[in-house]
């Protein structure tokens, strides 16, 4: 099971073992579970590690000062043998969550001092809620259990990044987060806004032998370690990163350290504080040594998603270094105090990005004051508006307000990126494509009509805006609404001004208007082509295009399986993704002189592909070469006695699918499984053709069930069998007769039986096959399926692009003949003729006088007189 697999699959057991406990909640009891197993896991390891025996880690207690101390001095904590997950794991009827409880107290009280920030009172929010997890002391235990059986498979150490245990924290938090309605905004940054401001920040931090990075609002910690992921991936040195968080609420501040600890952070890179930002700021200092510890607490990076428009207090805060300058938010709506927070803190070459509502950008006031004061400082960098219902718990449209200390340019870039994503669920979600194509805006801070400008200060100055930053004001992404020709809706005709709406077609097939529509020297066409699409494909330039594009694209499948499969061992798996997107953008760009593909539709098919691709590659680094002749047993979950039990169900290739084997290795087999399968089609086509030729009084017989919508097979064939068994009066019944189309179908039941058994039993034998026929395969013909698993259907998709970008423009040029082929007048003699019909029809009606007198007066007005 790859680590998405496990991840859904432990959230669907989560999700169902939480009965009644709100999602918000039940989070706090399995993510602090996993975080304990890592712990567990990880002291087991350093004890393997050291020379110790499983014997000798059993016999270590806390009476055992110097063993229990090397423990503490080197990871920071100690967990005697009977308190190890493993141990749990391996007891059967004696454990009980009494052990639970001893040993998250025993954990608290064995903390080293030097790591008592990092680890103290870290199991609180699981240690206080474990009584909800059941009204008895036995429900506990079984709920503990299952608990710890759902989570026992999480790997908690990979190779080559392949992070499993970080992807599934992140990937239950997310889910959790989905679930848990108003309360997911306290500590859940969505996956697609975290990397989007990531993939920004990290461009600015590049090249830099030290980062300190920080959230002064961290939720579960996934923005903050997005962000050094991101950064990590640029300097390739991981230890280099510095994370600072700060969290108010205790149990969210707990997932913070959990997550950071998790992902193989090193202790001294990480300093957390439970602390409220507004109220209690750094600098930090250390109790027991105020003045050598104190730090003021300049960051390379400073990033939040604090929570929207929240009341705070700004009384006694005038002289407080963080607003002096700026001045002081209004106490209904703390946005510009968190602004202000994580700007004071920024290095004077660092960068700082904050997620607000979009009201910020506009709002008077007290925020009008500090929004001009900003401006006129040179603060702003970028706004980037985002679509509205994104973040989970609000529907609100948001804003990511990039900030700097420093800056030698004065304009502001405004991105409209509001139009820009998928629906997800009840979400608006960011694509792959969205998020690059937003990045490398704001990166080259490029101005695209309708998405992106940079706006010189003095416009955000002047009279007409007067420091409003609301985006529409900058940016129009507006659709324009459909407009009619009047001429054209009278006379018909398409008018050339709606033509031109496709420009960029006409430039790069200088010769295809003229191949398609009539031009007489008026503002009108007519279409030449009956069939535009035909037309439009069938036409040399737009042949040439496509000839163009083959042509860019020779070698690309070649490249990729240099880059991939010849690489795949040793390649950066983090990495490798832009660097097919440079070689994809680099192909595109020599593709004709107007670009007529979107680069970012190309991306998002790279990046579809690439998900997948990736779980492999992570896979083989971790596990070898030998992975792909893995065979693992198939897992589904059936019902019995009432209950959801997981039973095997035949076999599935770790990497390799039997369905993709079995094409390239077993065709013949597969051909004649499927020929079968057709012929079961049609038995079963032929069988629901004759029930429907029974009457209601037929389907009233022992022949067919209750709801008379099926045969019962046994009573059929014993009937027919019967009637058969008379010769003489078989062959009297007449083909239509109730008798014929029994005995008809029993032979059809009969056929399908028969067919049902063989392909079960040829589909068996086929699996079996293709299981040994994987495990079996030379080194030659793995290479040969990764190729066409990974390759060949992401260049089959990017190959069918150009036909995709003519097919469109087809389409919306039949929709604009579509639009004026019908003129009003031919609308209103259709009508007139309506009408005049419908006067004779009235004509010819009998009624008495006041129906008559009613015809009378509709005739007249249908008759306009």
């Amino acid at each position: 099971m790859n680590k998405q697999q496990l991840a859904s699959k432990i959230w669907e057991s989560a999700n169902q073992m939480r009965s009644k406990i709100e999602a918000n909640e039940y989070k706090d009891y399995i993510l602090g579970l996993i975080f304990y197993k890592y712990l567990s896991d990880k002291l087991v390891g350093f004890a393997s590690a050291e020379g110790f025996t499983d014997e000798d880690l059993r016999a270590v207690t806390e009476d055992d000062a110097e063993a229990v101390d090397h423990f503490r001095s080197n990871l920071g904590y100690f967990i005697a043998h009977k308190h190890l997950f493993s141990t749990w794991i391996n007891q059967t009827g004696d454990f009980g969550v009494a052990d639970v409880r001893e040993a998250l107290s025993a954990f608290s009280r064995l903390i080293h001092p030097n790591h008592k920030r990092l680890f103290d009172g870290i199991f609180k929010t699981l240690e206080t809620g474990l009584s909800k997890l059941g009204e008895t002391a036995a429900k506990q235990t079984t709920a503990i259990s299952n608990l710890l059986q759902l989570i026992k498979d999480i790997p908690m150490y990979g190779k080559q990044g392949y992070d499993v245990l970080g992807f599934i924290y992140e990937y239950l938090i997310g889910m959790f987060a989905a679930n848990a309605g108003k309360k997911a905004g306290e500590f859940y940054t969505p996956h697609e806004v975290s990397v989007l401001m990531s993939e920004v920040i990290a461009h600015h931090l590049k090249n830099r032998e030290t980062i300190q990075i920080y959230d002064s609002t961290s939720g579960s910690g996934s923005l903050l370690l997005n962000i050094g992921q991101a950064i990590a991936k640029q300097m390739g040195d991981k230890d280099s990163i510095k994370y600072y968080a700060q969290e108010l609420k205790e149990n969210t501040y707990n997932l913070t350290r959990m997550n950071l600890i998790m992902r193989g952070i090193l202790p001294g890179n990480i300093v957390t504080r439970n602390a409220d930002t507004l109220e209690d700021d750094w600098p930090y200092f250390d109790e027991q040594d105020p003045v050598n510890s104190y730090n003021p607490l300049y960051l390379d990076a400073v990033v939040s998603n604090p929570p929207y428009s929240q009341k705070w207090d700004p009384q006694y805060k005038d002289a407080d270094p963080r607003y002096a300058r700026f001045g002081m938010a209004p106490k209904s709506k703390a946005d510009y105090a968190f602004l202000l927070h994580d700007l004071y803190h920024l290095k004077p070459n660092g960068i700082m990005a904050i997620v607000l509502p979009h009201g910020v950008l506009f709002r008077g006031g007290e925020e009008g004051v500090i929004r001009k004061q900003l401006i006129e400082n040179n603060h702003l960098d970028t706004i980037i508006g985002l679509p509205s219902n994104i973040f989970f718990g609000t529907g609100i449209p948001t804003v990511i307000l990039l900030m700097r200390q420093k800056r030698e340019r004065s304009d502001v870039l405004f991105v409209d990126a509001s139009k820009d994503f998928a629906r997800a669920g009840k979400n608006n979600k960011l694509r792959a494509c969205d998020i690059k194509k937003i990045t490398d805006v704001v990166i080259a801070r490029f101005t695209v009509p309708g998405f992106s400008r940079l706006v010189p200060k003095t416009e955000l100055q002047g009279e007409a805006n007067d420091y409003n930053l609301n985006i529409p004001r900058y940016v129009d992404s507006s659709e324009q609404s459909e407009s009619w020709d009047l001429y054209a809706s009278m006379f018909g005709g398409i008018p050339l001004s709606e033509l031109d709406a496709w420009a960029d077609f006409w430039t790069a097939f200088p010769n295809l208007r003229t191949t398609l529509f009539t031009l007489d020297g008026t503002p009108y066409a007519k279409p030449k082509a009956d069939e535009l699409a035909a037309a439009v494909n069938q036409h040399p330039e737009v042949t040439k295009f496509n000839e163009d594009f083959k042509r860019a694209f020779d070698g690309f499948k070649s490249w990729l399986h240099s880059e991939l499969i010849g690489k795949m061992l040793s390649l950066q798996v983090p990495r490798q993704e832009a660097l097919i997107c440079d070689q994809l953008f680099e192909r595109l760009a020599k593709v004709g002189t107007v670009p007529l593909i979107d680069k970012y539709q190309a991306y998002q098919v790279l990046d579809d592909h690439w998900q997948p691709i990736a779980v492999d590659l992570e896979i083989l680094q971790t596990e070898g070469f030998d992975a792909t002749r893995v065979v693992d047993p198939n897992f589904v979950v059936r019902k019995k006695d009432g209950k959801d039990v997981e039973v095997q169900d035949g076999w599935k290739g770790r990497i390799l699918p039997f369905d993709l084997v079995q094409l390239a290795h077993h065709k013949k087999e597969l051909e004649a499984l499927h020929k079968k399968e057709a012929e079961l089609a049609e038995v079963v086509a032929q069988l629901e053709e004759l029930l429907e030729c029974f009457n209601e009084e037929d389907k009233a017989k022992d022949t067919f069930n209750e709801t008379g919508d099926k045969f019962v097979a046994a009573t059929v064939a014993k009937e027919a069998k019967e009637l058969e068994a008379d010769a003489n009066v078989t062959a009297a019944f007449d083909p239509e007769s109730y008798e014929a189309k029994i005995i008809q179908a029993a032979k059809e039941l009969a056929k399908e039986k028969s067919l049902k058994a063989a392909i079960k039993k040829d589909a068996a034998a086929l699996h079996l096959k293709t299981k040994a026929t994987i495990e079996t395969l030379s080194g030659k013909q793995v290479i040969a399926l990764l190729e066409s698993k990974w390759l060949t259907p992401l260049v089959d998709e990017l190959h069918r692009l150009p036909g995709l970008v003519m097919s469109s423009l087809a389409a919306k040029l039949q929709a604009l003949v579509e639009k004026y082929r019908i003129t009003y007048a031919d609308n209103a003699r259709d009508i007139q003729q309506a009408e005049d019909a419908l006067v004779d029809m009235l004509g010819a009606l009998h009624g008495g006088e006041f129906d008559l007198k009613g015809i009378t007066e509709l005739k007249t007005l249908l008759a306009g007189t």
